[in-house]
C-alpha cells in the first residue's frame, strides 16, 4: 500500500483493539479510494440486508467501530 495514509487514529489510541494489536484501520489510498481493515461479517448479515443491496462474489461487507469511522471524519474531505 505504497503512498496510503492512515485516516483517523491508531486502533490503540481508540481501544478498538480487543487486546490485540492491529485492526480496525480505515487508510486513504493514492488513488483516492479508501481501505477499510474490519471484520467480515458478510456471512452474518447477507440475508438481512435492505432492498437493493447485494455482495457481489469479490466484495464484504466489513464492519467497523463507529469511533474508528468518526476518528477518520476529519482526515476525510468532504466532497
Amino acid at each position: 500500500m505504497a503512498g496510503a495514509r492512515r485516516l483517523g487514529k491508531y486502533a490503540e489510541e481508540l481501544g478498538t483493539t480487543g487486546g490485540e494489536s492491529g485492526c480496525p484501520d480505515i487508510w486513504g489510498l493514492e488513488n483516492g479510494d479508501i481501505a477499510v481493515i474490519g471484520r467480515d461479517l458478510t456471512d452474518s448479515y447477507r440475508t438481512d440486508l435492505p432492498g437493493g443491496v447485494k455482495i457481489a462474489p469479490d466484495e464484504r461487507l466489513v464492519v467497523i467501530p463507529r469511533r474508528t469511522a468518526v476518528a477518520a471524519k476529519a482526515d476525510t474531505p468532504d466532497a
